[in-house]
């Protein structure tokens, strides 16, 4: 099967935010998108493409909006066109008596009781799944980091792959579940996994194995579309790009440029020392499996493996090593201000810590964690 890989500029970024919506007064989700994008639509019809926002959209449940930025080529051009357009549904919100919140997932709203958007692929998604389906309450971050050439696609991924502890615990944002505490940083990360063609991704050689892969889940039945493979990092072909969604949902938009940033120089690295002639070291199945687990469980505080000889080290002290190696590339790609911000994320505590936090100073009410949650988003 063909799968021909767009033409994209090299390191170019696109960024995907997903937003909950929450009522103001106590907080639960609500099923207001429709009503949202309604006055999105309304405020801004001179943008609108088909009664949609270019960069203002719906998602899997009506809870959820996504705000998606254009084609960038700075970490600070993509932070700039979220924050316009987050303003934009602000004012969409407020109205409605919705606040706005992002987390990897809603603290105590239960995950079975929210409405799905009446669209034919999410209907078919939750008939498949069934009870999988219903509990996917959760939120996410996603970079997009073009690629010059199809032959870097399935080397690259597996060098971001290498890297999926680091990002995890950096973003981890889901320690609630239900109203529960889970005891993991990041309850996003395994609940995600649980769908079929989601979680960590296969290793192939080449672009050529990874579209026999392809059309074999054509042929079996498994997707429709390959936008249904739903891995952690993965191609998208029709963008040219890269897209690595192992984040939780963040609150802040330094955070988010803090992602973007260590994403991009990582991806941009990666494709120098393919041009270079060099090859991008890959690490067993099982080691890259515990690494998930161990970043989704203990956050910043895992040990993780470093490569296939079995070396562990503290996911900080690996952190700072990366962004030390990262500072001319950043500074390229003049996002060292952004890269610099990683650290501050160590320094403040990931957003798992800060709600656990709340919840202490609280005696346990995961009300209060969702005003802070709304209060991080409301200072953006």
């Amino acid at each position: 099967m063909k799968i021909d890989f767009a033409a994209s500029e090299q390191s170019t970024l696109g960024l995907e935010w997903e937003i909950a919506l929450v009522d103001a007064q106590g907080g639960e989700l609500a099923p207001r998108a429709n009503d949202v994008l309604t006055n999105v639509s309304g405020s801004h019809p001179e943008v609108m493409n088909n009664g949609e926002h270019p960069h203002i959209k719906g998602e899997l449940l009506l809870n959820t909006v996504e705000l998606v930025t254009g084609i960038c080529h700075t970490v600070s051009e993509g932070t700039a066109d979220l924050r316009r357009n987050l303003n934009i549904l602000r004012e969409a919100a407020h109205p409605l008596g919705l606040d706005l919140l992002s987390a990897g997932t809603h603290p105590f709203s239960p995950p079975g009781d929210q409405a799905v958007t009446d669209k034919a692929r999410y209907a078919k998604l939750i008939d498949r799944t069934r009870w999988w389906g219903s509990q996917m309450l959760i939120y996410g971050v996603h970079v997009h980091v073009g690629l010059d050439h199809v032959a870097k696609a399935m080397p690259v991924l597996d060098g971001l792959v290498n890297y999926f502890p680091h990002f995890q615990a950096l973003s981890a944002s889901s320690p609630f579940w239900n109203g529960e505490d889970t005891g993991y940083a990041s309850q996003r990360a395994l609940m995600f996994q649980q769908l079929p063609t989601a979680g960590l991704p296969f290793h192939f050689a080449d672009w050529a194995g990874y579209e026999a892969y392809v059309e074999d889940m054509f042929t079996t039945g498994v997707i429709d579309t390959t936008s249904e493979i739903r891995w952690d990092v993965r191609p998208v072909a029709p963008l040219g790009t890269i897209e690595m969604r192992i984040c939780d949902g963040m609150s802040t938009l330094e955070e988010i440029g803090a992602i973007a940033a260590l994403t991009q120089c990582l991806v941009d690295d990666f494709s120098t020392t393919l041009d270079n002639g060099g090859a991008i070291p890959t690490m067993p199945p099982w080691h890259i499996q515990e690494n998930k687990w161990r970043a989704a469980r203990y956050g910043l505080d895992a040990i993780i493996i470093l490569d296939a000889a079995g070396r562990e080290r503290p996911v900080t002290v690996d952190i700072v090593e990366l962004l030390n190696k990262m500072e001319p590339v950043a500074a390229r790609l003049g996002c060292a201000n952004e890269l610099a911000d990683v650290e501050k994320i160590i320094a403040k505590g990931a957003g798992y810590q800060r709600q656990r936090a709340v919840a202490d100073a609280h005696e346990g009410d995961l009300h209060a964690v969702v005003r802070g949650l709304v209060a991080e988003m409301a200072a953006n």
